[in-house]
């Protein structure tokens, strides 16, 4: 009987576990896994531009594959598979000297630029942009900042140099915002309240009335025409 009663145990705690990570592993929706760009397309169009390819199974921004007719930058992507309204976002990215790129949420397509309606996590390499630019950048413009309204926590704030990789999380809620790099939180705001238009109000969205209004919308990838590298972006909604 003792030995029956330890069978069943370990057969309950075993399809406990199993059931447990079957339960987490369908949270989550992979916007990329690194074997196909489906559901991927520029912003406000219908394909996916020539300079995103899979290399090495990145999703990956080619310089080299940009037609010589066409403008620098502005190739920005979104999944426009599905909008995602409350989420936890995680991908890896990594830059290279002066690289530049983001992330924006809550997109909606119809605008010159998705900057502005989207909130942005903003992607620098912090560590060679001003020198390589000879140029001063304020907190707002750098690594993990919720672009242009508010900035991390500089005590906390660690970014990779570039070519290594950095992993970002963005928690949304309309409760709470938070911003995560490299396994830490560096910053968290209230969407929506009373400080939150303040900054708006006084700061570069100003004359940008729908910014950051829609509570709603695509995930997308901005280009500013430097290399750029993703893995591993998904997805889990709140």
């Amino acid at each position: 009987m003792k030995k029956l009663i330890t069978f069943l145990f370990i057969l309950f705690a075993l399809s406990a576990c199993n059931n447990a990570t079957k339960t987490e592993s369908d949270e989550w929706i992979y916007l990329f896994d690194g074997t196909t760009t489906e559901g991927w397309r520029a912003y406000n169009g219908e394909v996916l531009p020539a300079q995103w390819v899979i290399i090495d199974g990145c999703l990956t921004f080619d310089t080299e594959k940009r037609p010589e007719s066409e403008k620098q930058g502005g190739n920005d992507i979104i999944y426009g598979a599905e909008e995602f309204e409350n989420f936890e976002l995680y991908l890896e990215w990594k830059l290279p000297e002066g690289g530049n790129s983001g992330v924006f949420y809550h997109l909606k397509e119809g605008y010159t630029n998705p900057y502005e309606v989207s909130p942005e996590y903003q992607m620098l390499d912090d560590l060679k942009w001003e020198e390589i630019n000879n140029a001063k950048l304020a907190e707002w413009q750098k690594t993990a900042a919720d672009y242009a309204m508010t900035v991390p926590d500089t005590t906390l704030k660690i970014v990779m140099p570039a070519g290594e990789w950095n992993t970002t999380t963005i928690r949304f809620t309309p409760e709470m915002v938070e911003h995560w790099l490299n396994g830490k939180k560096v910053l968290s705001f209230v969407p929506w309240s009373e400080d939150w238009y303040q900054k708006k109000a006084a700061g570069k969205w100003k004359d940008y009335p729908d910014y950051g209004k829609y509570k709603t919308g695509f995930i997308g990838l901005q280009d500013h025409d430097s290399p750029l590298w993703f893995r591993n972006i998904k997805i889990k909604k709140l």
